[in-house]
């Protein structure tokens, strides 16, 4: 099948040239994400290997998660608590207004999961239209959207976002550029339409990427080679189980001397093998017709069953060979040989690898996530994002403790220093949630307006009383 090149009436020759490139690198690396993918949807299935093993339990369908447990295992250390504006307050801007119309952490999230599954996801802000949010955050994964990336600029040149495909075939696209966005579509007739449309925020597109380097900047997967062999090795173990349940598991029996005639029905046809196998005989008549019936008479002979434990001890190593790919601790996959740990140091001490992990990533998403809410203020407040350059996200550490535990770290330190007490970092010491802070520090102003009020009315009375 020849490759899909796009030209469209109207949309410049420089254009037409980059929205082909892009489109080639996106076929490119779409196999290589869709495999990704697969796995960490649990869809991909494991092809026959040698002929030992019946086809039929290549057809069972058996699945690992471990590319998912992967993948949210870090994931779910990677928490945006809140965005913090130290030069303003971002309620009177309205960033509950920009949250709740665009369920913005829970996008924020799942561009994250993408960006860990493929090495990279992108963030795009627009202006709402009518009837929709004044601005517009939504993620795209690398499946569907790749962009060129300006290592002088650090940033993206260009994104070119697939909004619909007819088979192999795109139907529909936008291409992102610095205040330029053209939409393109396929029409009822079958022909391109487009539309251009120019703007003040610079380009509204993100790089969400996970692991770059320099000869990588759009990141890799953390779904590694390494973790894929031993996913698929562990499943064609699964497979080699199957048939050992199947097939070794039940004593193995040898009849000898015995008529043919057991293993027969009443019409003469053979009993299915799971007849034999579930079947139990109570007698067995010796093959009378035998040249020498002395020894011809039935005689059983039993092998013992053969053991499960080569599989087992072969899914075991796989699975702590998988731990150690995504940095996480025997427990999350190994079957046996588990050893917990009994203190919280321990606790910590097993999940370092994995804390590093987390607290890298947040590191490297932390400027896309903060020029991707900076420019969504600005198209929601008609301002420049240079205005909200400040916005910073605020995440959750990657460490779990107790909250006993962190209200403690958090005492020692707010004894050291006193003032910290009034304040919401003080709080936040404390292990206070962002909205338990919000209601502790309205409480406090309330307080202290209840007792001025209180004060002013005693002092009035005071004179009153004294007279009296």
């Amino acid at each position: 099948m020849t490759e899909q090149v796009i030209r469209i009436p109207g949309l410049g020759e420089g254009d037409t040239v980059t929205v082909n490139y892009l489109l080639e690198k996106l076929r490119e690396v779409r196999p290589h994400n869709k495999k990704r993918s697969d796995l960490y949807d649990g869809k991909r299935a494991v092809q026959q290997v040698g002929s030992v093993i019946p086809p039929q339990y290549y057809r069972l369908g058996l699945a690992l998660g471990w590319a998912a447990k992967g993948v949210d295992g870090l994931a779910r250390r990677c928490r945006l608590d809140r965005m913090q504006w130290i030069d303003g307050d971002l309620d009177q801007v309205g960033m509950r207004e920009l949250e709740d119309s665009n369920f913005l952490y829970s996008e924020l999230a799942q561009a994250r999961t993408d960006s860990l599954m493929h090495g990279v996801s992108f963030l795009i802000t627009t202006q709402g239209e009518d009837g929709e949010p004044k601005a517009l955050v939504h993620a795209k994964d690398a499946l569907n959207a790749t962009g060129e990336w300006n290592n002088r600029a650090k940033r993206l040149d260009s994104l070119l976002s697939i909004t619909s495909w007819d088979r192999n075939r795109v139907t529909g696209f936008y291409l992102y550029q610095d205040g330029v966005t053209v939409e393109a579509e396929v029409d009822e007739r079958g022909r391109w339409v487009m539309d251009r449309s120019e703007h003040a925020y610079g380009m509204p597109a993100e790089a969400l990427v996970y692991k770059p380097r320099l000869s990588k900047k759009l990141g890799r997967s953390r779904i590694t080679p390494a973790a894929i062999s031993h996913q698929h090795a562990a499943v064609r173990e699964l497979i080699r189980l199957e048939g050992h349940m199947d097939v070794y598991s039940m004593p193995q029996l040898w009849l000898l001397g015995a008529s043919e005639a057991i293993f027969k029905n009443a019409d003469g046809s053979q009993k299915a093998a799971w007849q034999f196998a579930l079947g139990r005989m109570f007698g067995v008549p010796d093959d009378e017709e035998a040249e020498n019936p002395q020894n011809a008479r039935a005689d059983v002979k039993q092998i013992d069953a053969s053991s499960p434990a080569p599989h087992l001890a072969d899914l075991n190593a796989l699975a702590k060979l998988e731990a150690r790919e995504y940095d996480l601790p025997d427990s999350d996959f190994a079957l046996t040989d588990l050893a917990n740990p009994t203190s919280s140091d321990s606790y910590t001490a097993s999940r370092e690898n994995l804390i590093a992990e987390a607290e890298g990533a947040m590191d490297d998403w932390s400027v896309p996530t903060r020029r991707t809410v900076a420019r969504a203020l600005a198209i929601q407040n008609g301002e420049s994002p240079e205005a909200f350059a400040s916005v910073k996200p605020e995440w959750r550490s990657p460490v779990y403790v107790s909250r006993a535990a962190e209200a403690d770290a958090g005492g020692k330190q707010l004894a050291a220093v006193e003032w910290l007490k009034e304040t919401r970092v003080g709080l936040k010491l404390l292990g206070l949630t962002p909205d338990e802070i919000d209601e502790a520090m309205k409480e406090r102003t309330a307080n202290s307006g209840r007792r001025i009020a209180e004060s002013v009315v005693n002092r009035r009375t005071a004179p009153a009383n004294d007279a009296a």
